[in-house]
């Protein structure tokens, strides 16, 4: 049953507003004229057809808390607030440019601030969260000994046995893609082509280091074949989208001026970034740190470096790639690319360079795919539906492979492709790329060199 907006006032005299830290900006609030024009876009509307559950009725209920008329502990406040998948597909669309993203984030670290989690919440926050994305050495650590499991036959064996249903853990290890390749540790490997026509530093993130390693380093070989001296700096951590979309932002600020000071030893290099929603979260370090007045001004400044190895590429004379690609591949637009950083057709300009291949495009290619940072983790049902949805369009172009630019959107795809009877691959569109130039094998034979000199971790 559809939710009144209307219904959910309270007596401004029993309830509690936004206060302290991290509020909601009023003016941003101030800037939806409620045209509506957000409402076809926003995945959540299109699934349930609910004026709430509609970024302009989300709005309305933001500014119902702002102005004291609803209470910022309701249940239904929480409920859409975390019912939002955060994809920014409305911001996209908007004539009035409200920047929604901060709002739902400056809504959360209410949330997180004000209301009381429950022990186990609190608990399973503390072991999901905080723990493994605090620190890329204890990711690191967690992703070596995921990698022993698949590799060592305990995989298979926990899958024969049913122990993974038992523990409900059977979705989760299905959206665990084969883990290739070790750990990137930063500071470890560069990349430098025969000539060097420019420097640029890798971003390496925590789930791009680890579970996709691979593709990080085929970033690496493709910036170097294109005349860019790659390395990874030392000292990187997390780059904090999970934790400010969870409104988590002081862990987010602290993890972000780590971040700072490990980049800015590197001057004003480009950084490169083969993740969506680290790009995304990367370039609104200064609206993350806009109180802090020591770092502020370096936020922006950093922002101001970050690229989306996609954006770089296309941005300047790309080599030709020389392998030939005989197959059809379809694109799937990661929400944080498209939507948040406004980048959607540098993948596919990309994609045509590579000789052979076929790019088909699907239907609904940009809208969420249900992944959404842990999303798919902690509200199922909402993201196994966008799921389905998404792997049918991608079925229904016939495509021999299809191609995405964000760890979390690999591994919806993979996991609800197969829910829906298909093995078709998924890959990151610097593979595909690498691929095309030759890959590993290439940088072998001294087209380039890769120092592994500096590497500290075997």
């Amino acid at each position: 049953m559809a939710v009144s907006l209307q219904s959910l006032l309270k007596n401004p005299e029993t309830i509690h507003s936004f206060s302290g830290e991290d509020m909601p900006d009023d003016q941003l609030l101030r800037d939806c004229v409620h045209c509506g024009m957000c409402l076809p876009t926003c995945p959540t509307y299109r699934m349930t057809g609910q004026e709430a559950s509609s970024p302009r009725g989300r709005l309305w209920l933001m500014k119902s808390v702002m102005d004291g008329r609803l209470d910022l502990l309701d249940p239904e406040f929480d409920e859409q607030m975390y019912q939002c998948l955060n994809c920014r597909a409305c911001e996209a669309v908007c004539p009035s440019g409200v920047q929604y993203g901060p709002l739902v984030e400056a809504s959360r670290a209410q949330l997180e601030e004000h209301r009381p989690r429950p022990l186990m919440q609190r608990i399973g926050r503390k072991v999901g969260m905080e723990w493994p994305f605090g620190d890329v050495r204890r990711f690191r650590a967690l992703v070596s000994t995921l990698r022993f499991y698949q590799k060592s036959g305990m995989a298979a064996f926990a899958r024969k046995t049913g122990i993974l249903r038992l523990l409900r853990l059977e979705t989760l290890e299905a959206m665990l893609p084969p883990i290739q390749e070790k750990a990137l540790v930063s500071g470890a490997e560069s990349w430098t082509p025969g000539t060097v026509e420019g420097n640029v530093h890798l971003f390496n993130g925590c789930i791009m280091s680890t579970v996709f390693a691979g593709t990080n380093r085929a970033a690496g070989r493709v910036l170097a074949h294109n005349g860019c001296s790659c390395d990874v700096p030392e000292g990187q951590q997390c780059c904090g989208a999970l934790q400010i979309h969870s409104g988590m932002m002081d862990e987010a600020r602290r993890l972000a001026r780590i971040n700072i000071e490990s980049f800015e030893q590197s001057g004003t290099d480009p950084i490169i970034v083969t993740a969506a929603g680290c790009g995304a979260a990367l370039k609104e370090y200064g609206h993350l740190l806009k109180d802090d007045p020591a770092f502020h001004d370096r936020a922006e400044a950093f922002s101001h470096r970050v690229r989306d190895v996609s954006e770089f590429l296309a941005s300047r004379p790309v080599q030709p790639p020389r392998n030939t690609e005989a197959v059809t591949v379809t694109y799937q637009e990661p929400c944080h690319l498209a939507h948040a950083q406004r980048i959607t057709e540098q993948p596919r300009e990309l994609l045509r360079k590579v000789p052979g291949l076929k790019l088909v495009e699907m239907r609904e290619s940009s809208l969420c795919c249900g992944s959404a940072g842990i999303y798919n983790v902690i509200r199922r049902e909402m993201a196994d539906d966008l799921g389905d949805r998404k792997a049918e369009n991608v079925i229904a172009t016939k495509a021999d492979q299809v191609v995405t630019a964000n760890p979390g959107c690999a591994m919806q795809l993979r996991t609800s492709l197969k829910r829906n009877g298909s093995s078709m691959p998924v890959r990151h569109i610097v593979d595909v790329l690498d691929q095309a130039y030759g890959g590993a094998k290439a940088a072998k034979s001294g087209a380039w060199a890769i120092d592994r000199e500096r590497a500290k971790h075997p």
